[in-house]
C-alpha cells in the first residue's frame, strides 16, 4: 500500500506518493549527460497516457545536523522527474501532483543510480516494430494517437509501422544480425513482400547497400522527383488510380510510381490538351506532344521575322521606356525604393516586355501550314517550339540556274567531253587551258585528302570548329551549303583513285595513327562509353581530332558540277597551312605522264621559266614528261587542285569582309540556368 510520506518517520523500503515539488535532482546520479528534449518529450506523453509506471527510487535531503529537510533527491527516475516538470510548465498538473516513489536510505545513490542504466538490455527494435505494429493492427491505434502516447512524431510511427510492416524472412535476418537497420529501411521502400524477398535473394550480402537495394526495389517504377510525376502531380495520378510507394526514410520523403504505363500516358494527354490549346489560340495547323522531343523528327523550321510596330504601339513603349528612366534615375541612389514605386516599376518593364514581343512574329502562311510540338523539360515543365514545316507541306525549291563555272573548269573534273591522253601520239590540244582529266583529278584531290586528314588530326580546336560548322550547316539551313566532310561519321578510303594504289607516305602516316588509336579500343561495343568517360580530356581532344579527319572528303568528281565540297575544303587546307609538297610530287606517273604535251610546257614554263619550257617544247611526250619530271623534282610547284591559299586576316570572303560583320553579344541565345 502506497503511502503519502511524512518526514519525521523515513523508513527504507517504504512505497509513498511524494509532491513533486519536494523532489530534487541528486548529485550522486550518475548519469551526468542530460536527458535530450526528445527523451522527455517521450515520457511526459507516455505518463499523461498511461501514468507513471515505474516508482522513482529517492533519498532524504538532510542539513547539517543530518536532519531531513522534507526535501528528496531522486537516485532513479530523473527523467520521469523532468517529464512531469514539463507537463507543470504545460498546464497538465501543478507541482503538488503526488509521484510514487520508494525510498532507499540503505544502497549508495551512485551505485544503484549507474545499475539501473548498466545491467538493464534495451528492447531489440525489431520488438518495438512489432509492437507498434500490433498496436495499429489489432487495436486500431491511429498513428496519430500512437504518436501522442509515446510522445513521438507521426513519421516516426509511420517508419517504425512500414518497418514492422517487412517480410518476415527479412525482419528475422534483422534479429540475426544479417541485416542492419539502414539495409531494413531499404528493403522497406515498398510494403511488397514479394518484390522484397526477390531482391533480397537476388542480391548477394557484399552489394546489399541501402543505394542499391534501393535502386534494386525501386527498378521499373518511376521516382517522385522524375520530369513526368513533377508534371503529373502525386493527387492527381493517385486520383487515376494509381499507387505510390512512399519512401518514409529519407528527408524529402520520396516516392515511386509503380505504373510508368499509365504516368506516361497521363502526361501525353495533359500536353496534348496544353498544345491544342495553343494551336487553337495562335492558329498553327498542327500540334504534336511529346514526353522527349522528337529530334529526328524530320521536319523544316521557320523562325519570326520583325515587324514594324503600329504608330500607336510605338508611342505607348516609349512612352513606357521614358517612364521607367525617369523612376530609375529618381531612385539610383536610394537606399530602399517605395512599394508603390516598384509596383510601378514591375508593371512598365512587363508593358515594355509585351509591346516588344510584338516586334517579331511568325509570317502567317508559315502558321497556315506549320505546326507547333511541346515536350516536356528537364524541369518538368511544357515546352513549346514552333514553326516546323512538314516535308510534304514544304514550297519546292526553284530549281537552280546552269552556267558555266569559269573557276571550276580550270580546274577541271567540272564537266566537259574529253579523254585522257597517255602515249602522247592523240590529237594535241595547242590550247595549256584544257581541263585535266577527271582520273587524275580525283587522284589529286584524293592525295589531298589524305593531306588534310593527317594535317587535321594533330589540330583538336580547329576540328572542334570545323565540326561545329558542318553541324550548324545542317540544323540551320534548308539547302545544303555542301561540306568537306562526311558529317556521319563514315571513313570513305580513296586509295582506289589512286593509280599506285596508295602506297605513299601520308597515307601511311595516317593508317598508323589510325591503326595506334584501335589497339587502345575496347573489345566490344558496350564498353566503349566507359573508356570514352574516363578520358583526360587532352586524350579525349585528341580521338575526336582523328575520328572527326577520318571524315575529311575533298574528292572532286565530274558529278559535282559546283565543287559542293571545294571552297570548304580549300578553307579547310588554307587554315591547316597545309603543304602538299611535303605530300606529293609532280613525277611521270603521278601527273606529267597523264596531262598533254601543252599542258606539260606550261606546267614548266610557270615552275621554272620560258628557257626550261622552250627547251622541251620539241620531244614527243614520254622524253618531254620524263624530262619535266627531272626539272620539277626540286621545285615547289603543285597543280591548283593541290594549292593552298595564303591566309588572310579575316578568312572570308573579299565581297564580305568580318569587319563588315556586327554580332550583338545580348542577341545570342543564352544557356539554360
Amino acid at each position: 500500500m502506497t503511502k503519502h510520506v511524512s518526514t519525521a518517520a523515513l523508513i527504507a523500503g517504504q512505497h509513498t506518493l511524494i509532491p513533486l515539488s519536494q523532489l530534487l535532482k541528486s548529485p550522486r546520479n550518475a548519469r551526468k549527460t542530460p536527458h535530450s528534449p526528445a527523451a522527455i518529450e517521450a515520457k511526459a506523453a507516455s505518463i499523461a497516457a498511461k501514468g507513471i509506471l515505474q516508482n522513482l527510487v529517492v533519498e532524504p535531503e538532510v542539513d547539517g545536523a543530518n536532519t531531513p529537510t522534507g526535501k528528496f533527491f531522486v537516485t532513479i527516475g530523473e527523467g520521469r522527474r523532468l517529464a512531469q516538470l514539463l507537463r507543470v510548465a504545460r498546464g497538465e498538473i501543478t507541482d503538488a501532483e503526488p509521484i510514487p516513489c520508494v525510498i532507499d536510505t540503505v544502497n549508495d545513490p551512485q551505485e544503484i543510480s549507474l545499475d539501473e542504466n548498466v545491467t538493464r538490455e534495451d528492447m531489440h527494435p525489431a520488438d518495438q516494430f512489432d509492437a507498434f505494429r500490433a498496436l495499429n493492427v489489432e487495436r486500431g491505434m491511429g498513428v496519430e494517437d500512437i504518436a501522442a502516447r509515446f510522445g513521438v512524431s507521426a513519421k516516426t510511427v509511420q517508419q517504425r509501422l512500414r518497418l514492422g510492416a517487412a517480410s518476415p524472412r527479412l525482419m528475422q535476418a534483422y534479429r540475426d544480425d544479417s541485416l542492419t537497420l539502414g539495409q531494413l529501411m531499404a528493403f522497406c521502400v515498398t510494403e511488397d513482400h514479394q518484390r522484397q524477398e526477390a531482391v533480397f535473394d537476388r542480391l548477394p550480402a557484399y552489394q546489399r547497400d541501402p543505394y542499391q537495394i534501393r535502386r534494386a526495389v525501386s527498378e521499373g517504377r518511376v521516382g517522385s522527383n522524375d520530369r513526368r510525376a513533377k508534371f503529373v502531380g502525386i493527387e492527381a495520378y493517385e486520383a487515376a488510380g494509381g499507387h505510390i510507394d512512399r519512401d518514409l526514410f529519407t528527408d524529402a520523403g520520396e516516392g515511386y510510381f509503380d505504373d510508368p504505363e499509365k504516368l506516361n500516358q497521363m502526361t501525353l494527354d495533359r500536353l496534348t490538351a496544353i498544345v491544342l490549346g495553343v494551336q487553337n489560340a495562335e492558329g498553327w495547323k498542327w500540334a504534336d506532344a511529346y514526353i522527349d522531343f522528337p529530334h529526328g523528327h524530320g521536319h523544316r523550321r521557320v523562325y519570326t521575322k520583325q515587324v514594324a510596330l503600329s504608330a500607336e504601339d510605338a508611342e505607348v513603349l516609349q512612352t513606357a521606356q521614358d517612364a521607367l528612366l525617369a523612376l530609375s534615375e529618381d531612385y539610383a541612389e536610394a537606399d530602399e525604393i517605395p512599394d508603390d514605386v516598384d509596383t510601378r516599376m514591375t508593371e512598365l518593364e512587363a508593358e515594355i516586355a509585351r509591346i516588344e514581343a510584338l516586334t517579331s512574329a511568325y509570317d502567317p502562311d508559315d502558321i497556315a501550314r506549320g505546326g507547333v510540338i511541346v515536350s516536356l523539360d528537364y524541369h518538368g515543365q511544357p515546352k513549346f517550339e514552333r514553326g516546323f514545316i512538314r516535308l510534304e507541306d514544304l514550297t519546292p525549291d526553284p530549281e537552280p540556274e546552269t552556267g558555266d563555272d569559269d573557276e571550276s573548269a580550270a580546274e577541271g573534273g567540272d564537266g566537259g567531253d574529253f579523254r585522257d591522253d597517255q602515249d602522247g601520239e592523240g590529237a594535241e590540244d595547242p590550247e595549256p587551258s584544257r581541263p585535266l582529266p577527271d582520273s587524275l583529278v580525283r587522284e589529286l584531290t584524293a592525295h589531298k585528302t589524305y593531306a588534310l586528314r593527317l594535317a587535321l588530326g594533330e589540330q583538336p580546336e580547329l576540328t572542334t570548329r570545323l565540326l561545329a560548322h558542318t553541324l550548324v550547316l545542317t540544323v540551320f539551313y534548308r539547302r545544303s551549303y555542301g561540306g568537306c566532310l562526311t558529317i556521319s561519321a563514315t571513313s570513305p578510303g580513296f586509295t582506289h583513285f589512286i593509280d599506285d594504289g596508295g602506297d605513299t607516305a601520308v597515307i601511311d602516316a595516317v593508317q598508323a595513327r589510325h591503326d595506334a588509336w584501335h589497339s587502345q579500343m575496347p573489345d566490344e561495343p558496350a564498353d566503349l562509353w566507359e573508356y570514352i568517360w574516363a578520358m583526360e580530356p587532352e586524350t579525349l581532344g585528341a580521338l575526336l581530332a582523328h575520328c572527326v579527319a577520318q571524315t575529311v572528303d575533298a574528292v572532286q568528281h565530274t558529278h559535282q558540277q559546283s565543287g559542293a565540297n571545294r571552297l570548304p575544303a580549300d578553307r579547310l587546307a588554307t587554315c591547316l597551312t597545309l603543304d602538299m609538297t611535303e605530300h606529293w610530287r609532280p613525277t611521270v606517273g603521278t601527273y606529267l605522264g597523264r596531262i598533254t604535251k601543252a599542258q606539260i610546257e606550261e606546267t614548266v614554263r610557270e615552275a621554272v621559266g620560258d628557257e626550261a619550257a622552250s627547251r622541251i617544247a620539241s620531244l614527243k611526250k614520254p622524253e618531254m614528261a620524263a624530262m619535266a619530271a627531272d626539272l620539277l623534282a626540286t621545285s615547289k610547284w603543285l597543280p591548283v587542285a593541290l594549292r593552298t591559299k595564303p591566309a588572310t586576316p579575316d578568312m572570308t570572303e573579299p565581297d564580305s569582309p568580318a569587319s563588315e560583320i556586327e554580332i550583338d553579344p545580348d542577341a545570342l541565345p543564352q544557356a539554360a540556368a
